[in-house]
């Protein structure tokens, strides 16, 4: 538990896709991505940097700053061709394998989807959340 708060329920992605696409801003999309990133075994500074420690990761402790996610989002729906975005984060201490978080991004074409899925990802990763590998 981080701040009392325990990992929470994974969201269902076929819901998600299904109100994606009742929404009237469907009409002007030809594509959805979904990124779901989890708890990997391997850590980040082994993956990201080469850097082997000879250390598995057990878990991770994860929250986020829900102020700076809704500010991520609403820079993302500025993107060109994007109208539609989505985001569920884990809380708590989470174990290998579990649902970290869930991004959906939904646009005119696959280049601004694509470009738009990086962009929130990467700042969700680098400006909103703490990830803290248990070894």
């Amino acid at each position: 538990m981080i701040n009392g708060r325990m990992k929470k329920p994974s969201p269902s992605i076929d819901e998600w896709l299904k109100e994606a696409k009742k929404n009237p801003a469907a009409l002007q999309e030809g594509m959805f991505l979904v990124h779901n990133g989890v708890v990997r075994q391997t850590p980040k500074a082994k993956v990201r940097q080469g850097i082997d420690d000879g250390s598995m990761v057990r878990g991770m402790e994860f929250d986020y700053d829900a102020a700076k996610v809704d500010a991520a989002i609403a820079e993302t729906y500025k993107m060109d061709g994007i109208f539609q975005v989505r985001v569920w984060l884990n809380q708590g201490m989470l174990e290998l394998g579990d649902d970290i978080m869930y991004v959906l991004i939904g646009g005119d074409i696959r280049p601004h989807v694509v470009d738009a899925l990086q962009f929130l990802v990467e700042k969700i990763k680098s400006e909103c959340v703490t990830e803290i590998e248990q070894k």
